[in-house]
Formats: structure tokens, sequence, C-alpha cells
């Protein structure tokens, strides 16, 4: 009765758009992407060696490393999903393989591997190095730029500053190295940290993903600066043009929500800039966030329909609203998105539409851009039925994202 009267898409109509728009994507053999269970890039399963160890939600920066190190190299691989701590309990199953519970992991023949410069070098002694290898000169000094840029990272951004000079000593510390980063680069031809895209530029690329999220958020601050950085802004582009990289991207929305339980806090410095920026993010409106720039592919909301109509069960049963009101208030933000025809959603469902905007993950459950189009879909459409907020994103754990809740 409710989709007659107002107009919303019923569940059904919803399927057939799927099932019309649906373009079949080959897991296995085709582009990168976090749902696969298996890479084998056209070679036969039967020559497999190695297996990934790494957490069901694509946060852990170490596991990307060596997830866009495989893909990179087109090694064949299973991938294992495991749970990390701060958002749930380790498998049992896990724990009898790697005791200590660290991620990631790798299995190479029958010899169980962790950490991941290890994992890099093991993995390139028996397939290769990725251009250059982790011993070359250049390549080691560049591990340790990254690491000292990484430090600086920290410094800034985990420690809760006491004033307003321990805030600009530790901005400026990390601007220094992140100049001395730019200079890095402009001294290849190319966008990248040597000639080709290379082992090092898999070093960095975890965590500078991160740096460039966190600190827009929680410091008001633009690493990805064409003005003040341009050859590092010219790597964030060419990385971007790689369909491997694209395949483990995250987004600013997840990072900086997923990053305070792992790094022990996040410390805003609560400046006017850096407020603006924080609502910017999380409101799910601002298309121009400097974590992408790339176009948007056509596809974007017919994907983002497409995984919605895959879990809307469980999206439906965890939410904090009842279901009737989250069913109708869900299939009124999907409507926009695909119609641009906006409707009133039920009474109430304001807060259950936000709880979904803040938990929608990249690249675990969709890609980067159709995941801004879902999320501005959910918070447009909240705003017409009110003010209401979910429940609050905790920050010492993401136990509200323990993948136990969505049948894993």
């Amino acid at each position: 009765m409710f989709a007659a009267r107002m107009g919303v898409l019923t569940w059904q109509q919803i399927s057939n758009l799927v099932k019309n728009s649906r373009k079949e994507v080959d897991l296995v053999n085709g582009p990168t992407n976090s749902q696969a269970t298996l890479r084998l890039f056209g070679q036969p399963e039967s020559g497999v060696r190695v297996t990934l160890f790494r957490d069901h939600h694509a946060w852990c920066p170490y596991c990307q490393k060596v997830w866009l190190w495989l893909e990179e190299k087109r090694v064949p691989y299973r991938i294992r999903k495991v749970t990390m701590f701060c958002y749930g309990e380790k498998e049992a199953w896990y724990k009898k393989i790697c005791p200590s519970g660290m991620l990631p992991a790798i299995q190479l023949d029958n010899e169980i591997i962790t950490e991941s410069d290890d994992i890099l070098w093991a993995l390139e002694t028996q397939f290769g190095p990725l251009d250059r290898s982790l011993q070359d000169s250049q390549v080691v000094s560049l591990r340790k730029l990254e690491r000292k840029l990484f430090s600086a990272w920290c410094q800034w951004l985990c420690y809760p500053a006491r004033n307003k000079e321990e805030e600009n000593s530790a901005k400026n510390n990390f601007e220094k190295v992140a100049k001395s980063v730019d200079k890095a680069l402009e001294m290849t031809p190319g966008p990248f940290f040597l000639a080709n895209f290379s082992v090092a530029d898999c070093v960095f690329i975890p965590y500078v993903e991160r740096m460039n999220a966190s600190l827009f958020y929680y410091k008001g601050f633009t690493l990805r600066d064409p003005a003040k950085y341009p050859h590092l802004s010219a790597w964030f582009d060419g990385i971007e043009t790689r369909e491997t990289y694209r395949g483990t991207q995250s987004d600013s929305h997840t990072h900086v929500h997923d990053l305070p339980p792992q790094m022990g806090g996040c410390y805003p410095n609560g400046e006017e800039q850096q407020k603006a920026n924080q609502a910017a993010v999380d409101s799910g409106l601002d298309f121009t966030l400097p974590d992408a720039g790339f176009a948007e592919p056509e596809t974007s909301r017919n994907i983002a329909l497409e995984k919605v109509l895959k879990h809307k069960d469980n999206i439906i049963k965890i939410n904090p609203c009842n279901d009737d009101v989250i069913d109708g208030g869900l299939r009124c933000a999907l409507t926009y998105m695909m119609t641009g025809e906006m409707e009133t959603p039920p009474p109430g469902a304001d807060s259950g539409l936000r709880y979904l905007r803040d938990r929608v993950n990249v690249p675990r459950d969709m890609p980067l851009w159709s995941a801004r189009r879902l999320r501005e879909s959910l918070e447009l459409t909240a705003e017409r039925a009110g003010t209401g907020q979910g429940p609050d994103i905790t920050l010492k754990h993401r136990k509200d994202q323990n993948p136990k809740y969505f049948g894993k």
C-alpha cells in the first residue's frame, strides 16, 4: 500500500531493474575486486600455490599492500577472509593456522608467512620482483621514507596536542616529510616512485591513502593538493588509472571511521576548516572530496542498487529502526537514486537511513562512486523525514560491523 500510494519502487521492481542492468562480472579472472575468493588471471586452478588471508572489510593497510602486489603481478591465489580484533572475534580456524591472529598472512605451498614485508619478499623470491626488488637500493631508500612519513602522520594524528604549539609542531614535521616525498616523486619521469609502477608504490599506497582521508577529516589538511604537493597529487592521479588499485581503493568516509580503533585514536584539532571537512565527509553529499579524482562510471548507481538488493534482508534486520519503517525508507532512497523522484519516507526513517549511510564501506560493499551515490540518496531521503541520527559510530571498537551480523 505504501509503495503504490507514494510511487516508491517495490522490491520486485528493484529486482527487475537489477536484472535488466546487470553486467556479468568475472570475479575470478576479471578486474580486481573485493568479493573474490579465488583469482586465476586466466591460469588453471591446479597451479595455485598462494592463499591470502586478509580481513573481511578490507580495512587492514598491510593486507592491501600484499593484495595489490598479487594483483599487479597476476599471481594466482585464493582468498580467505578473517575478522579483525577491532570489529569482532578472530575465527577459531584461523587461530589454528596462525596462533597470533596477525593479518595479513599467506600460505605459500605449505608454509604460513606473516608480516607484510616478509610476505612480499617470499612472493618475490618465488614469482619475481614487481618491477624492482624489495632489496633494490632505491626501493630500500623509498621504504625508509615511507616509514618516516608514517611516523610523522601518527605523531600528528594519534597523539592529542596539549596546546597550539604542539599541534603546529606535529603539523610542520608532517609537512616537511611530505615535501620530501613530493621531491622523490619529482625525480622520476612519470607519476610513480620509479620509472614504472613498482613495489615501491605498493608500499606507499595503503597508508598514504589513509593519510589523505584522515588528515582532511581530523586536521582540515589537504594532502592531495596540486598547488602544495604537485608530484604527490600526480601520483594519486596516476595510481587511479590502474584497475588493480581502484579494485582495492577505499574512500574517506570508510577510512575516517575505521581508523580510530585500529590506531588507538585520531584527534581532531577543532579548527573551523577541520569542522567543515568533517561535516562534508559525514554528510555523504560532497562529491568534491579529495579521495578520488577519476570520473564517475556510468554503472555506479546500478552497482549500488544490486549490492543493496543482495544484502537487503540483513540490512533491514540489523537496522535500529522498525523493519517496516526502514524497509519503506530504504526503498524511497533507492527510488530517488534510480529515478530522481523524491518520495517522503515513513516517519522515523531518518535515523535508520543515516545509520546505514554511516556504515556503507568501500571497497567491501561497493566501489567508491557507487557508495557516494548511495550515501547521497540515503541522506537526502532522511532529510525528508527529519533530523534524527543513528547510534554514534564508536571510537574504541567497531563491533557494529561484526561480520556475523551479515551471515559471514
